[in-house]
């Protein structure tokens, strides 16, 4: 894979007499794919042809006329690594963009990558290349990412540093629930689980009493974690809506049943 060095070092050897802005991303892309092992065998109005990527030989040619025509760059590549497999590589100037195209020889779809030419080249770059640019490392880490490590098979580009590529927020290690908040905003929670701590409770939930997992509320056992989300019983301070009388004893032994899972019962108090 490409790296800013090695692109460097090929338009370094290469000389190439820039005419703008464009010309100098175009030459990146150019300098990555010779960079990454390929050999040019065309360049300029010849890769232009209807026939350049299947009519192309494996000879190494130079880059005579690569910038030949304004606003539009062509080269065909061979690979030695994968029997000189030809690759075509267009791109084409539109507004502050430049467009580039690549299509394998047998493929049927193109590989398509908008590079914002502003964001890699400096207005008063002097004679030296690496003056001419600006996050050179940034543009050869897309490239490999974008293009050339989906033609060798690779699954991660060379420089992991700059790259463009979504960030996901990270995963809470942790449920969250009522008494204890989970994450804010920005991070991706777990499902929850039964127990969890949700505010709906049950006559037998254990956080009526004390002793058990998290802290229990106002009534029962004291200590709710500031930032607990909890609605209260009633109105405060109004008489009867005290959080005692909302305690209940503790389950009896032999009582496993869920209360909404028990038989009807009886006697003069049952509902």
């Amino acid at each position: 894979m490409a790296t800013e060095k090695s692109v460097m070092a090929v338009i370094r050897a290469a000389r190439p007499s820039f005419g703008n802005k464009n010309d100098k991303v175009a030459f990146v892309v150019h300098a990555s794919f010779l960079a990454s092992g390929y050999v040019l065998t065309a360049a300029g109005p010849q890769a232009f042809s209807d026939t350049a990527l299947s009519s192309s030989s494996t000879d190494e040619v130079g880059i005579d006329g690569w910038n030949e025509v304004d606003g539009e760059y062509a080269f065909v590549y061979a690979n030695p690594e994968r029997n000189f497999k030809n690759v075509l590589v267009k791109c084409l100037v539109m507004n502050d963009k430049l467009l580039v195209d690549v299509l394998a020889d047998g493929s049927s779809e193109p590989l398509h990558f908008e590079i914002n030419v502003g964001d890699y080249v400096k207005e008063d770059g002097d004679g030296n290349y690496s003056t001419q640019f600006k996050n050179l490392d940034n543009l050869v880490t897309n490239l490999n990412w974008e293009i050339l490590s989906k033609f060798d098979g690779s699954s991660k580009p060379s420089s992991s540093s700059n790259l463009r590529r979504v960030s996901f927020p990270p995963v809470f290690p942790v449920p969250g629930s009522d008494l204890i908040p989970g994450p804010g905003a920005g991070m991706y929670v777990p499902r929850g689980d039964f127990g969890s701590g949700s505010m709906l409770l049950g006559p037998n939930d254990p956080r009526w009493f004390s002793g058990v997992g998290e802290p229990g509320f106002p009534g029962a056992q004291p200590g709710v974690p500031p930032g607990a989300r909890f609605d209260p019983y009633g109105p405060p301070g109004v008489p009867g809506f005290e959080p005692n009388r909302f305690a209940r004893v503790p389950q009896r032994p032999g009582r496993g049943t869920h209360p909404d899972l028990e038989h009807f019962g009886g006697g003069s108090d049952f509902i």
